[in-house]
């Protein structure tokens, strides 16, 4: 068998989207098949022990195991067995999917959402932070008029919309903890969902919230074991005391951060950082505050489209390049912009691309190198995944981690010919070329739809809390405002 460099030398997989699977039981044969075909197929993947994904482009992101212009994936049990070009089935025991002009990546991971404000979404088409009455419209009125049911279904369309667009875990900084019912109400639509996902507790309003302390009932009631889609974190502030919590019971801090170097230096002094803490934003921090991240195994998460939009601050991806500090990517919100892994990785190769380059055209030299569409993609998905702490679990497709896949429609004209795969993943895709996912082997999303979803049910659901929300906090909706 040829090795790896002389398969993706002289396969033909990469240029013209690989060969067609052999006669297999469960196979894609035509995408746009339909009817008691396609619903065979997909019973037979949701049963099925094992999975081979056969033919596809398949860029794995570990660099140990390296990527491929054709290869298989073999999914055993919700995991990845194998990744390697030519792996040999038994038809009667193993679903088959064609990936023949495929792109298969891992799934995205974003590592910081306000989950519950998806029934807001363009809402604040046009705002900033720093607008007359922002804090006031959004954190005084319309977040505490939100109930339990309002949470969930805030909660369940931002989670399946996440999943319609590949990312199949997140990181949600609630801040809707108001009472023990909202927050059960947010573990129960990620549950519903079935997305992966780390659920930072986080301070709610009124005189029902139990911050911190619920949180201790959170963990015994659904975060009493590891090997789930949900785990725990604990989203503090720059008190002290709130981090000293963190530790004493022995949880992950995750902080929003920007434009306060000296909070984060005082927290580093007292001994109350530690390894695999996540800081949000990071926006115009000093160099002291950026070596007690890097010091103290900090993970960083960066928000560019929101943090250029609502005006947080120059997106700090070159510093955290700058002190060692592999970022990860987020969305924050949908009250301005979309919560689009694409569009958040291309604002990234702009933006550092455009700053690296100004700098070279004012005579600069000895600057940081240019990021790549891989740089992005990595940014996107393991470091993502190592950012939420997930890392032994997901964010590369190397066997014995779980399947959180990616399979991204490769033949379309707007992306063919594709010559290079890691531009046409992260430079030319979006979430319509999503056509497939699978969240810890299982599938999600199938041939562009999502699985087991009453949409209706879920659109009314999310309508009705929004019209409910705003009447109570006094709002009215301006489509056309």
């Amino acid at each position: 068998m040829r090795n790896r460099r002389e398969f993706l030398k002289n396969s033909s997989g990469l240029l013209a989207g690989g060969a067609a699977a052999g006669t297999l039981s469960v196979e894609t044969r035509a995408q746009n098949a339909g009817g008691a075909d396609a619903d065979a197929e997909l019973a037979r993947l949701q049963t099925a022990r094992r999975i081979l994904l056969r033919g596809g482009i398949v860029l794995t992101l570990d660099r140990q195991i390296g990527d491929f212009g054709q290869a298989d994936i073999l999914i055993e049990d919700g995991k990845i067995r194998e990744v390697r070009p030519e792996i040999a089935v038994s038809p009667d025991l193993t679903a088959v999917i064609n990936a023949s002009e495929r792109i298969v990546i891992p799934g995205f991971v974003d590592t910081h959402s306000h989950s519950f404000e998806g029934i807001l979404r363009s809402s604040l088409p046009n705002g900033t932070i720093f607008d007359p009455g922002y804090r006031e419209t959004f954190e005084d009125k319309l977040i505490p008029a939100f109930r339990p049911d309002d949470v969930h279904a805030g909660v369940l369309v931002t989670a399946l919309g996440m999943i319609d667009m590949g990312t199949t875990a997140v990181v949600d900084t609630s801040q809707i903890n108001h009472s023990p019912e909202h927050s059960d109400a947010l573990v129960h639509a990620f549950q519903e969902a079935g997305i992966r996902a780390v659920c930072a507790y986080s301070r709610g309003k009124g005189p029902l919230s139990q911050y911190p302390q619920d949180v201790m009932r959170l963990r015994r009631s659904y975060f009493n074991s590891e090997d789930q889609l949900l785990t725990l974190a604990f989203a503090t502030s720059i008190d002290p005391k709130t981090f000293a919590f963190v530790r004493e019971n022995g949880l992950r801090a995750v902080l929003h951060i920007s434009n306060n170097s000296q909070a984060l230096i005082a927290l580093r002094d007292a001994g109350l950082m530690r390894e695999g803490d996540e800081y949000i934003h990071c926006a115009h921090l000093n160099d002291a505050a950026w070596r007690a991240i890097k010091e103290t195994g900090g993970r960083t998460s960066h928000a560019p489209a929101i943090e250029m939009s609502m005006g947080h601050g120059m997106p700090s991806i070159q510093d955290a390049l700058d002190h060692g500090v592999r970022p990860s990517l987020s969305s924050d919100h949908t009250k301005v912009v979309a919560q689009d892994m694409f569009g958040i990785m291309r604002a990234v190769f702009d933006l550092q691309r455009l700053s690296i380059l100004q700098r070279a055209r004012k005579g600069e030299q000895n600057l940081p190198p240019l990021v790549t569409p891989r740089d992005v993609l990595e940014f996107a998905t393991i470091e993502g995944a190592r950012c939420a702490n997930l890392d032994r679990r997901i964010g590369t497709l190397a066997p014995s981690k779980e399947a959180d896949l990616v399979v991204l429609r490769a033949d379309g004209l707007d992306v063919w010919p594709h010559s290079n795969a890691y531009g046409t993943a992260a430079n030319l895709m979006n979430p319509g070329h999503v056509e497939t996912v699978f969240i810890a082997g299982k599938v999600k999303k199938w041939r562009g739809r999502l699985v087991g979803v009453d949409l209706p049910r879920v659109r009314r659901l999310a309508l009705q809390s929004r019209d409910a929300v705003m009447e109570r906090a006094g709002f009215r909706i301006g489509l056309l405002d």
